[in-house]
């Protein structure tokens, strides 16, 4: 007999956290196997060697994650151990050598211009605070076990990014061309040779409504962007996923159409399971509502009986978040949380705790979060090809045992 795949069905066997911890939930299984099958320690790569390794897990050369363990209490997300996402090898450091002379090409407006990072800092400047979320993160979770880097919730961040409005440069050179409906970015990494460009060129169209909140950013927490993290400039399209927000971005250009790149047509689309993707399936774009819990969390170990305070982060993506709720029992029951710390923008997000009585025993601790909107994050995920978009608060809960 197939196991029953939703929690509310489930529920009616278990009666107490204990119940629930002997019922073999499904998603809380597939939670607790991922953070169990961290993968062996590999060497930091040569551009991101400044990374803590104590902090990350590096699945590849272009793949590094933050340890769940790792993100603190404080809101913003150190660099040394934010996530690293690469669609291409990382290009030569010599681009970051004379930063101010790296030259974007901006087109589609009605004043088409080459401008060099100097001339960009005379134009504008803004800072914003935004979560930074590789569109796969949590794809770890999917019982499928989609293709790609198994991602738990590390492949994300809270990060400060300074540069010049791109509404500010659009303006500048006259303003959007007509009949334009979207912002396209493309990306400087040097491409394969024996490749048709289009086959594996970073470039991503996302609406043109986006421009009023992008920032063409040459510092991110208080430094100029690393290699890493897509220095010496990168497209920062707030609220949407990290693909979007394109690194060593060399062209901006305002299009009619989407790109036609691959990664743009086929890729990072909401595909059915078993098929591929289309330009006929949605885009992956814009973040919604999602959260999860940083401490206590199985990886510290047997907690003592007595106080504890139960804590994570919470983003609403496009949307400021309203509140969070944080359940002791899979779910079963709710209690509103608090958020704590500054409030820096609707793009960041707030870090939540919930100080509970725990007795010995064992606990599933979940976090389910709203947005200013009333957009809940939801219980189940929204199973796809390639595991994106995963915001589901059973998937991100966790089994902690009380001693």
């Amino acid at each position: 007999m197939q196991q029953p795949s939703s929690l509310p069905r489930r529920r009616l066997l278990a009666g107490s956290a204990s119940a629930l911890a002997a019922a073999g939930l499904a998603s809380f299984q597939s939670q607790a196997l991922a953070q169990a099958a961290a993968p062996a320690a590999k060497p930091l790569p040569g551009y991101a060697s400044f990374k803590n390794a104590d902090a990350v897990i590096v699945h590849s050369s272009t793949t590094i994650e933050t340890k769940r363990s790792a993100f603190g209490s404080s809101v913003v997300t150190p660099t040394n151990q934010l996530y690293v996402r690469n669609n291409l090898p990382t290009p030569p450091e010599s681009i970051v050598a004379d930063r101010d002379a790296w030259a974007v090409q901006i087109d589609g407006v009605k004043k088409p211009k080459q401008l060099t990072v100097r001339e960009l800092k005379t134009m504008g400047l803004e800072t914003v605070t935004m979560v930074l979320q590789c569109s796969g993160n949590g794809r770890a979770f999917f019982p499928t076990k989609p293709s790609g880097t198994q991602w738990t919730v590390g492949a994300a961040g809270c990060v400060v990014w300074s540069g010049v409005p791109v509404r500010d440069v659009v303006k500048a050179l006259g303003g959007v061309a007509d009949g334009m409906v979207y912002m396209t970015g493309t990306g400087g990494e040097v491409l394969p040779a024996g490749l048709d460009p289009k086959s594996v060129i970073v470039e991503r169209s996302v609406p043109l409504a986006a421009l009023e909140d992008a920032l063409l950013a040459w510092e991110m927490n208080g430094e100029p962007v690393s290699l890493a993290h897509g220095g010496p400039l990168r497209l920062i399209v707030p609220g949407y996923t990290g693909v979007n927000n394109i690194k060593y971005i060399k062209q901006l250009a305002f299009t009619a159409k989407e790109s036609e790149a691959h990664i743009m047509s086929h890729g990072y689309r909401i595909s059915p399971p078993g098929s591929k993707g289309d330009p006929s399936q949605p885009s992956v774009q814009e973040m919604s509502v999602k959260s999860w819990i940083n401490c206590p969390i199985p990886e510290d170990g047997n907690q003592a009986a007595g106080t504890v305070q139960i804590q994570g982060v919470a983003f609403g993506g496009m949307n400021a978040v309203k509140g969070v709720e944080v359940s002791i029992d899979g779910g079963r029951t709710w209690k509103q949380a608090r958020l704590v710390g500054p409030d820096m923008g609707k793009f960041a997000w707030r870090q939540f705790v919930l100080q509970a009585q725990l007795p010995k025993g064992t606990y599933q601790l979940a976090s389910r979060a709203t947005d200013v909107k009333g957009n809940v994050q939801p219980e189940t995920r929204g199973e796809n090809q390639s595991g994106y978009n995963n915001t589901s608060w059973a998937d991100h809960a966790v089994t902690v045992t009380v001693a």
